[in-house]
C-alpha cells in the first residue's frame, strides 16, 4: 500500500509553505516562514519538483495514518513503511546540507569489508588450519622442518584458498534471494556488489587456483583443487543434474567428501610425496584425522542449515532442518560430536606416547565438556542464538586441528 505513494504525484493545490510554516507568533516564526520560502525557491533550481511534492504528499499522508490507523495492526505497519519512505526523500532531498565526502580511507575499508564478508572468513580459518595441521602429520623428525617444508605448505594453503573463495563465492551467486531471507549481509544480497562483481571474483579465483596448482606441479595437490571445483560446482549451480543443494544427503556427502576426505589425504600426500619425495604410507594419525573429520564434517553440513530454516522453507531446500525441525537436529549433531571425543578419547588411551597420550586425552574431555554445556544453553527461538553456537562450532573444528597432530 505505502508503495502506491511513491511515483509520479500530481502538483498538489495547496500552497508548499503551508505545510512547513509554524505558527507566526513571534520573529523567530516570521524568520522560520522566510527561510522555507527560501528553501522553496533553492528546491525548484536544483532539484526536480516531482521529488519535493512527492515528500509534501508522503509527509501529508503520514501524519494522516498516523492520527487514523493506530489502532489497525496492518495501517500501522504500512504507517511504519511510510515514515520510512519518509525519511528516505527527506534525507536525499536535503542535499544541500553539507554531508562530508567519504575519504579513500573509508572507501578501502569498506572494499575490505565487503570482501572479507564475501569470502566467508570462517571457512577460510577452517581451511588453512587443516592443511597446517595435516602437513604436520607428515614430519617425522625435526630436520624435516625445512624451506621445502614451510614452501609446499604455503603453496597448498594459498591455492587452497582461492578455492574456497570461489566455492563460496559461486554459493553466493546462486543463492542471492535466499540470502536476502537468511543472510542479508553479504554483500551480494545486501547490493554492494553486483552480479557480474560476484561473477569477475568468483571467476578470477578459480583460475587463479588452477594457475597455482599448475605451476606448482603437483599432482596430489591438483587433484584436490580439482576435485574440489567440481563438486563446489555441483553442489551450487542451478543445472540439470546439478545443485545437490537441494538433496539433504547429497548436499552432506559432498561436504564430507571435501573437509573429510580431500583435505586430509590428498594434502598429506602433497607434502609426503612431492615435497619429502617419500613413499605413500596411510599413518595411524592420518587415519584418526580422517575418521574424526569425517563426524565433523557431517555435523557441519547439517548443522549449517539450522540458522537457514526460514529460506529454505520458502525457496524448498529440503534439507534436514527442513524435514526434522530445527531442535532434532541440533541435538543429532551434539550426539555425533559427542560419539567423535569418545573415540578420540579411547584413541589417546591406547597410544604408547605419554605426551600423545595425556594430550589427546585431557584435550578432547575438555571439548567435549565444553560442548554439552554451551548446547543446554541455546535458546532455540532466536536465530542469534543458533548462529552463535554454529559458529562455536567452527571453533570446535579449528581446535581439533590443533590436537590431531598431537595424535601418535
Amino acid at each position: 500500500m505505502a508503495s502506491l505513494f511513491i511515483g509520479s504525484f500530481q502538483t498538489p493545490s495547496f500552497p508548499v509553505a503551508a505545510d512547513f510554516s509554524p505558527l507566526k507568533t513571534n520573529s523567530h516564526a516570521i524568520v522560520r516562514v522566510l527561510k522555507c520560502k527560501a528553501w522553496k525557491r533553492a528546491e525548484k533550481h536544483f532539484y526536480p519538483e516531482k521529488h519535493f511534492y512527492t515528500s509534501v504528499k508522503l509527509h501529508k499522508q503520514y501524519m494522516t495514518q498516523e492520527h487514523v490507523g493506530s489502532s489497525d495492526g496492518s495501517i500501522i505497519a504500512e504507517d511504519k513503511k511510510l515514515k520510512g519512505r519518509l525519511l528516505v526523500h527527506a534525507s536525499s532531498e536535503h542535499s544541500l546540507e553539507s554531508q562530508p565526502s567519504k575519504s579513500p580511507w573509508n572507501s578501502v575499508h569498506d572494499a575490505v569489508d565487503a570482501f572479507y564478508r564475501f569470502s566467508r572468513p570462517h571457512t577460510i580459518i577452517g581451511t588453512a588450519l587443516s592443511i597446517i595441521s595435516v602437513s604436520l602429520l607428515a614430519v617425522e623428525k625435526f630436520s624435516d622442518f625445512s624451506p621445502l617444508f614451510f614452501t609446499g605448505m604455503l603453496e597448498a594453503i594459498v591455492a587452497a584458498l582461492f578455492m574456497n573463495i570461489y566455492i563460496v563465492g559461486l554459493n553466493q551467486l546462486s543463492d542471492i534471494e535466499i540470502d536476502k531471507v537468511n543472510k542479508p549481509y553479504l554483500p551480494l544480497a545486501s547490493g554492494e556488489y553486483s552480479m557480474q562483481t560476484g561473477v569477475i571474483i568468483v571467476s578470477s579465483f578459480a583460475i587463479l587456483s588452477f594457475w597455482l596448482g599448475w605451476i606448482v606441479g603437483s599432482w596430489p595437490l591438483f587433484w584436490a583443487l580439482f576435485i574440489s571445483f567440481l563438486l563446489g560446482t555441483a553442489y551450487s549451480v542451478n543445472l540439470p543434474l546439478m545443485r545437490w543443494k537441494r538433496f539433504a544427503v547429497v548436499a552432506a556427502l559432498c561436504i564430507f567428501a571435501v573437509r573429510a576426505v580431500i583435505v586430509q589425504i590428498a594434502f598429506y600426500l602433497h607434502i609426503q610425496t612431492y615435497v619429502y619425495r617419500r613413499p605413500v604410507v596411510l599413518s595411524r594419525p592420518l587415519l584418526f584425522a580422517t575418521a574424526f573429520m569425517s563426524f565433523f564434517s557431517v555435523v557441519i553440513a547439517l548443522f549449517k542449515d539450522i540458522p537457514d530454516i526460514v529460506g529454505d522453507k520458502i525457496f524448498g531446500i529440503q534439507s534436514f532442518t527442513v524435514r526434522l525441525g530445527q531442535e532434532r537436529v541440533f541435538w543429532i549433531c551434539i550426539s555425533l560430536l559427542e560419539m567423535a571425543y569418545l573415540v578420540a578419547i579411547l584413541v589417546g588411551a591406547t597410544s604408547s606416547n605419554i605426551w600423545s597420550k595425556y594430550f589427546t586425552v585431557l584435550g578432547h574431555a575438555a571439548l567435549a565438556l565444553l560442548l554439552w554445556t554451551r548446547a543446554k544453553s541455546v535458546d532455540f527461538s532466536k536465530k542469534t542464538a543458533i548462529t552463535s553456537f554454529y559458529m562455536f562450532i567452527w571453533k570446535l573444528f579449528y581446535a581439533e586441528y590443533l590436537l590431531v597432530p598431537l595424535v601418535r
